[in-house]
């Protein structure tokens, strides 16, 4: 086995590369704006990555590498399915990157390996079952039981994000999800979908990290949306407390950077949960912030390789 492991994180929005030692420490990484321009224009940027990526191997280039995608694999293995970044979908990604850099390429969903990488050595380390959520460009699931990345036999495991939002008392948004379906999970959830949700109060959009700053300075509006959304956050979260029971639930992504949600987001997930008792809900289930931040699901995909 290759001493060094490669792993590509490809998002939406940006796409990160890493290159791992033996002991797993980080060796090199970069981050780059992920191309918007189609398909062929991501297996360029992604070549160019590995190719660079490469060089900080010495002379013991490894002879796969791994890939998280914002999707997943058909069950023939071969094209992409269900990918956020549309323009993957009905793709053979495996098969033009191998062609291309001339090696084993494993791929795998994103939040799969985000849900790995945090339950092996993150802040999941310590959970049986460990549920990843992605919150950001879109919102995605992955499941790790005892480390392992579990994908279930349909390829679906964890993809909580394109189940119907769970309305418990709200009034539906009507809102077109880009699988066919309206008012999923994702279009309440998303980066995206809360800054629209501030619009639909004032008119026009800002950046999520900007309405962040207005309710950090008091901004009432902004106080508002961001409470709705962990409100709205823990209802989609207890149907995976319902379903799943995990021991833990790692949040990542962008949003996931709020520090409200962390405050009160457990408290309202149990209120929320499945309960025939006139007691509350002790929640056992951790809510806790990814350890490795932006490394962690390129950390995943990584790993992919070491299997």
């Amino acid at each position: 086995m290759c001493l060094f492991a490669i792993g590509i994180d490809l998002g939406g929005t940006k796409t990160s590369v890493i290159v791992l030692g033996e002991d797993d420490t980080p060796v090199w990484s970069r981050r780059v704006a992920t191309p918007q321009e189609g398909y062929d224009a991501i297996l360029e940027t992604v070549v160019a990555l590995v190719e660079e990526a490469r060089t900080h191997c010495l002379d013991k280039v490894p002879d796969s590498i791994g890939i998280g995608i914002p999707g997943e694999l058909s069950s023939d293995l071969k094209t992409v399915k269900n990918a956020n970044s549309t323009v993957l979908i009905g793709k053979p990604l495996g098969a033009d990157l191998s062609q291309r850099l001339g090696c084993d390429v494993r791929i795998a969903n994103d939040a799969t390996c985000f849900a790995a990488s945090e339950a092996l050595d993150g802040a999941g380390k310590d959970g049986e079952i460990v549920f990843g959520v992605i919150i950001g460009t879109g919102v995605g699931g992955g499941i790790a039981i005892r480390g392992i990345p579990h994908t279930g036999i349909n390829r679906l495991a964890g993809e909580w994000g394109h189940n119907p939002f769970p309305l418990l008392g709200a009034e539906p948004k009507q809102r077109p999800c880009y699988c066919g379906q309206t008012d999923c999970i994702e279009t309440w959830l998303s980066g995206p979908a809360l800054t629209q949700d501030y619009a639909d109060l004032k008119g026009h959009k800002v950046p999520a990290i900007e309405l962040v700053a207005r309710a950090k300075k008091g901004n009432p509006i902004a106080e508002e949306v961001i409470d709705t959304y962990v409100t709205n956050l823990a209802k989609g979260l207890s149907t995976i407390v319902n379903t799943l029971d995990p021991d833990v639930i790692v949040l990542g992504g962008g949003v996931s950077n709020i520090e409200h949600i962390y405050s009160v987001l457990p408290e309202r997930i149990a209120s929320y949960v499945f309960n025939a008792t006139d007691r509350p809900v002790e929640l056992k289930t951790r809510i806790v912030r990814n350890k490795w931040g932006d490394d962690s699901g390129v950390r995943g995909a990584a790993w992919l390789t070491r299997t």
